[in-house]
């Protein structure tokens, strides 16, 4: 063994800390007041009276029987006993984006809460009102009821972020009031990976997020909002780096549409359906791309097939933004709103050209039929709906699907499990057309019945008797 004396070594580690390389970056003593003094403290004292604390209440119909505490056997009973309702509080945090206090955060915070109070940075209360609720998006906008001038973010158009960005995050979470972490963009364009139901398109940081952080600000160094917090990806419960914030374009066209008056966000219905382009089948199409959204079906009404799309065709850009899924693209024409017009980029095994189409409602049409059934009816109460593609972007409803939607089940009807957005396919195996045949195609059965309804991908058999 080498014998490597103390004097040598030493001499060896000091020619790697500080040798020619350039390997190590160099330590100096800090040349101006400024550069002692670099912090976010102004950044962060101009921002955060804009981000406040939510308080909500609830109400919650639970279920209460016997084995509702033991954790085997109430599994069995969920749907036994009476219920009653119960008090559910949440906190979370928002962002003022108005001065006439508008109010940004999180729809799984404040929908369907009976009673807000926001909590502004200096300690002032204030009641807030719903404007509009989406929870596909997971946004919620409210109203201070105020009349004073509040403090509040400015929106940066959220195609400038850029990976790698510096970015704060205001919040409160576990309630222990505002705090602020810092962190960078870790990634764009991220879908499908918090909440919703897979509508969902997000810029993901590593700044930590955790509960009651949910609806306060992601904003970058110049203190405009980029985003609102929303959720975390985590094996544990704490933050593990992954966070992710709702685009601030996207929060723009929600508040946009909460000051016209809607308190629903409405998309554009696109009228087709489609997957992932993958190399695979870009090469069994002969398609000149492994990235991009194949078209697999479209709706009659579409403004895409108006445009001179069809089946088959990939959609790689909406308005010279990529697009690689459908998530992607309903952001990208959610952002542009109803009433303008988008360019499509599309490519076939024949060409690649670009195509503009008008960004629309989903159509009424054909008109929708509406049922309300009256007390000697089996089901007093329940009103359904034939379905047309506006009911079907109304109610979340699968594409092209056949029956009646439940727009309000009525006592009895909910008493055997049937739910506000349910479809109706059959009862007592006859298919159903018409809203009018349910009473006859019952009453042939007694006092025995049995409805097939499909709720989301599931279908579900329920007999009952009267």
């Amino acid at each position: 063994m080498t014998d490597v004396r103390p004097s040598r070594f030493l001499f060896f580690l000091m020619v790697l800390i500080c040798g020619g390389n350039g390997v190590f970056a160099e330590t100096r003593v800090p040349q101006s007041q400024g550069e002692i003094t670099l912090s976010f403290a102004p950044l962060v004292k101009s921002a955060a009276p804009a981000v406040v604390n939510i308080y909500a209440k609830r109400i919650v119909e639970t279920q209460t029987h016997p084995f509702h505490n033991d954790p085997f056997f109430r599994n069995f009973f969920r749907d036994f006993g009476a219920t009653r309702p119960q008090v559910e509080n949440s906190l979370g945090s928002g962002v003022i984006v108005g001065a006439d206090g508008i109010v940004v955060s999180n729809y799984h915070v404040v929908g369907g809460a009976t009673e807000i109070t926001v909590v502004l940075n200096d300690g002032r209360e204030f009641s807030a009102s719903p404007l509009l609720s989406d929870s596909d998006s997971d946004l919620a906008v409210l109203k201070l009821h105020s009349n004073n001038e509040m403090p509040y973010l400015t929106f940066r158009d959220s195609e400038t972020v850029e990976v790698g960005e510096l970015v704060l995050a205001i919040g409160n979470p576990f309630g222990v009031g505002q705090t602020v972490s810092s962190g960078i963009v870790s990634g764009l364009a991220r879908s499908g990976t918090a909440r919703g139901d897979g509508r969902g398109y997000f810029i993901q940081t590593d700044a930590p997020i955790n509960p009651g952080n949910s609806g306060g600000a992601l904003i970058d160094m110049a203190g405009q909002l980029i985003g609102i917090n929303t959720s975390i990806l985590t094996r544990s419960g704490g933050s593990n780096g992954i966070g992710f914030a709702i685009p601030a374009s996207l929060v723009l066209q929600v508040v946009a549409q909460a000051q016209a008056g809607r308190s629903t966000f409405e998309r554009p219905w696109a009228g087709l359906s489609g997957q992932a382009l993958n190399m695979e089948l870009a090469q069994s199409l002969q398609i000149p791309t492994s990235s991009g959204m194949i078209i697999t079906a479209m709706h009659p009404q579409s403004p895409f097939k108006d445009a001179g799309f069809v089946v088959g065709d990939v959609i790689t850009a909406v308005d010279g933004k990529p697009v690689s899924s459908p998530a992607e693209m309903l952001y990208r024409l959610s952002v542009s709103g109803i009433g303008e017009r988008a360019d499509i980029t599309r490519t076939n095994a024949k060409s690649i050209n670009v195509l503009s189409v008008d960004l629309i409602s989903a159509p009424d049409i054909p008109q929708r039929e509406i049922t309300e059934f009256d007390a000697r009816s089996f089901f007093p109460g329940l009103i359904v709906s034939s379905i047309n593609p506006a009911v079907e972007a109304e109610l979340n409803l699968p594409w092209g699907i056949k029956g009646l939607a439940v727009l309000e089940s009525g006592p009895v009807a909910a008493s055997i499990g049937i739910r506000r957005g349910d479809i109706l396919l059959s009862a007592n195996d006859q298919d159903l057309e018409n809203a009018k045949d349910i009473d006859a195609i019952l009453s042939s059965g007694g006092r025995r019945g049995m409805v097939l309804i499909q709720r989301g991908a599931q279908r579900i058999s329920l007999r009952f008797r009267i």
